[in-house]
């Protein structure tokens, strides 16, 4: 396994599991799989509802607390900084730990600020080892960034070969923030897993597109976290650190970024209606 260090020195495995859209009743069971194939960096976060699995898991594991990397994220209708805290020990509750390794802000609406000041205290008191903002376009992600006490470990952001976030990258730079992806499969969008390039490159180095894509963005520093329910699909997502694309298929896969989002618009009225009113 590789490691990012963090702003604060805390080192995150670049390779971690996401259990977005698994349901609350086969979670611990896919997280378990996964435990058991090598992952230790587990994804969940509030409004996934899932995340007394990953905890139910990594406690049947067997596996010491410290070996794991868990993450959470606090969920828009607990926002501000009152319901944030209390939020934030009901997701330790459910996670069965008295802390997470990253706490971050899922989306950037509600009270952002004052959930902000929650994690801070979170951080400073070790119920957190590192906070961040997941899904802060480069606008408000600059606002909170330059007038929080603890800057922001880490951005989880839409990032795939499709929508590189290359621009993000660089401003998260200036803060030292790390960059992490989310949908690095595109969710199979835009003929992800039939894509000529990514199909062309992979086959020269034995590999799937799948893991031609994670290598891509392994290689440009940023952290991923695939998810599947099949632990065959784990498996191979986890067999990505024993090649490495050459600077031209590096290039190759540049090319393919559309500088935007296939998914939604943090701008638009009618998609922040639908996350703000998300339970």
């Amino acid at each position: 396994m590789e490691y990012v260090k963090l702003n604060n020195g805390v080192e995150m495995p670049i390779l971690g599991y996401g259990v977005y859209q698994v349901t609350p009743e086969e979670c611990e069971r896919c997280v378990s799989d996964a435990i058991k194939i090598g992952y230790r960096s587990i994804d969940t976060a509030q409004a996934y509802h899932n995340e007394e699995g990953v905890g139910r898991a990594v406690r049947k594991s067997g596996i010491p607390r410290e070996e794991f990397f868990i993450t959470t994220k606090v969920w828009i209708t607990n926002g501000g900084y009152e319901k944030a805290k209390a939020s934030i020990d009901e997701s330790l509750r459910k996670l069965q730990t008295s802390y997470v390794d990253l706490l971050l802000i899922h989306q950037p609406f509600n009270d952002y600020y004052g959930t902000y000041r929650a994690m801070e205290e979170a951080c400073r008191v070790g119920k957190a080892r590192a906070i961040g903002v997941s899904n802060f376009h480069p606008d408000r992600y600059v606002d909170l960034a330059a007038f929080c006490e603890i800057k922001p470990a880490v951005n989880q952001m839409e990032t795939h070969v499709f929508c590189q976030q290359v621009v993000l990258q660089e401003i998260m730079r200036r803060y030292g923030t790390q960059l992490m992806s989310w949908g690095p499969f595109a969710e199979g969008r835009n003929g992800f897993f039939t894509n000529g390039t990514l199909r062309t490159i992979g086959e020269k180095y034995g590999k799937t597109v799948a893991q031609t894509a994670l290598r891509f963005l392994i290689q440009r520093g940023i952290v991923v976290i695939p998810k599947s329910t099949h632990a065959e699909r784990m498996a191979e997502n986890f067999d990505v650190f024993d090649f490495e694309l050459s600077a031209e298929d590096m290039h190759s896969i540049a090319v393919l970024d559309r500088k935007e989002s296939l998914f939604l618009s943090h701008y638009d009225p009618e998609t922040v209606e639908y996350l703000i009113n998300y339970e």
